[in-house]
C-alpha cells in the first residue's frame, strides 16, 4: 500500500510502498478515505526536538482520519465490516492507575497513532476496536476526518462552564475556529478570537465570534474596550502555543479567571506567575480528548448545532491527493488556510 512515512531521523517525509497492516484479534482494519493534516504532522516533517524525542523511524504518520471498516479481529463485537468510522488516536495501556480508574485520557503509557505507532496517511490503518468511533453511513469523508481536532476543540472549550461568560480564544487555526462555534453553542456572552492571519480570523467571525482581532495590529485590551468589558475575560482558550499569546491572555483575565491550554509551544518560556497568583487564575493543560465523553459530546453537538455543522464544513478549505503531500504541507504552513485534508482514496 502507499504510505507517507518518516523513513529516517531528520527533516522530510517519503511516499513509500509498505505492507498492509495486519489485524489482530482485538483490532479493526480501516480503509482510509480521507485524513486531516495536523500541526503535529508539521512538527514530524520538520523534525524538531519534540519529534526527535517521540518518533522512532520508520513510521507512517497521520492520526486524523475517516474510512470504512474492512476487517475486524476474531474477538471484536463492537463494530462490523462495512461501517464508516473515525478513530481515537491515543491507544492506552488499560493497566496504569489512570486507566484502571476510568481516566483513560491520562494514561501514562499512551501510544499515539501516527507518532508512536503506524498512522493513517496510508491506504489502510489498524487500531484497537476500543478506539473505533463508528460514524453515520452518510457522513462526508472530509468531515469524518476532522473529528479528532473537533474533539480537541470540544474538550478544551467545555473544560469550564461558559454560560454568560466572556471568552477569549487565542489562535484561529481550525481548532480555534471550531471552538468559537462550540462556545457560542454553549452559551458564552462575548467571544473574542485573536490571530495574526486575517484569512483565519474571517473563518472565526463566520463561526460565531463577536469580535476578531489581528494582534499584529491591535491588542486584547482594546477588544475589552470595544465590547464594553470592565473586568477582563472569564474564560480563555489558548490554542496557538505562542508565548506572547499566553502572556497577554494572563494580563487580560478577570480575577478568578480560568485558562485552558491546548496550543503546544515549541520550547519552554516564562510567564508572570505573580499575576497568576494575585489574580487567583486557574490554568489547565488539555491533551487530546476525554475517552469517550468528548466523542459523544462532539457528535451530539454536530446533530443539534447548525452553526457547528456549518463551521466544521467551512473550516476545511483545502484538499489534496496523497501524492501531492508536499503542496498540502506547504498550504498548512502558509496561514492562508483552514483545515487541510488529504484525499487518500480519491473520494473528494
Amino acid at each position: 500500500m502507499k504510505a507517507l512515512a518518516k523513513t529516517q531521523a531528520g527533516p522530510g517525509l517519503q511516499l513509500v510502498d509498505r505492507p498492509e497492516p495486519e489485524c489482530g484479534a482485538d483490532d479493526v482494519r480501516i480503509k482510509v478515505l480521507a485524513a486531516g493534516l495536523c500541526g503535529t504532522d508539521l512538527h514530524l516533517e520538520q523534525w524538531d526536538e519534540w519529534a526527535a524525542r517521540e518518533v522512532h523511524p520508520p513510521m507512517t504518520i497521520g492520526h486524523e482520519f475517516f474510512g470504512e471498516i474492512v476487517e475486524v479481529g476474531s474477538d471484536v463485537t463492537s463494530c462490523e465490516v462495512g461501517q464508516k468510522a473515525s478513530g481515537e488516536g491515543h491507544v492506552v495501556c488499560g493497566q496504569c492507575r489512570n486507566c484502571r480508574a476510568g481516566r483513560r485520557q491520562m494514561c501514562s503509557n499512551v501510544s499515539s497513532v501516527g507518532v508512536n505507532r503506524d498512522g493513517a496517511f496510508a491506504e489502510y490503518v489498524v487500531i484497537p476496536a476500543t478506539n473505533v468511533w463508528v460514524q453515520p453511513a452518510d457522513m462526508r469523508p472530509e468531515v469524518g476526518a476532522v473529528f479528532d481536532p473537533l474533539g480537541n476543540a470540544t474538550h478544551t472549550t467545555l473544560m469550564f462552564p461558559l454560560v454568560g461568560e466572556d471568552v477569549l480564544i487565542t489562535g484561529a487555526g481550525p481548532i480555534g475556529v471550531m471552538a468559537a462555534a462550540i462556545a457560542r453553542h454553549a452559551g458564552a456572552r462575548h467571544i473574542v478570537v485573536t490571530d495574526v492571519s486575517d484569512y483565519r480570523l474571517d473563518l472565526a467571525r463566520d463561526a460565531g465570534a463577536d469580535l476578531v482581532l489581528n494582534v499584529a495590529k491591535d491588542d486584547i485590551l482594546s477588544a475589552q474596550r470595544r465590547l464594553g468589558m470592565t473586568e477582563g475575560f472569564d474564560v480563555a482558550l489558548e490554542m496557538s502555543g505562542n508565548p506572547a499569546a499566553l502572556r497577554e491572555t494572563i494580563e487580560n483575565m478577570n480575577h478568578g479567571g480560568r485558562i485552558a491550554l491546548l496550543g503546544l509551544p515549541k520550547e519552554s518560556f516564562a510567564i508572570d506567575f505573580g499575576n497568576v497568583i494575585t489574580h487567583m487564575l486557574t490554568i489547565k493543560g488539555i491533551y487530546g480528548r476525554e475517552m469517550f465523553e468528548t466523542w459523544y459530546a462532539a457528535s451530539a453537538m454536530m446533530q443539534t448545532s447548525p452553526l457547528l455543522r456549518d463551521t466544521v464544513g467551512s473550516v476545511i478549505t483545502h484538499t489534496f491527493p496523497l501524492e501531492e503531500w508536499p503542496q498540502a504541507f506547504e498550504a498548512a504552513r502558509s496561514g492562508r488556510c483552514g483545515k487541510v485534508v488529504l484525499d487518500i482514496a480519491g473520494v473528494l
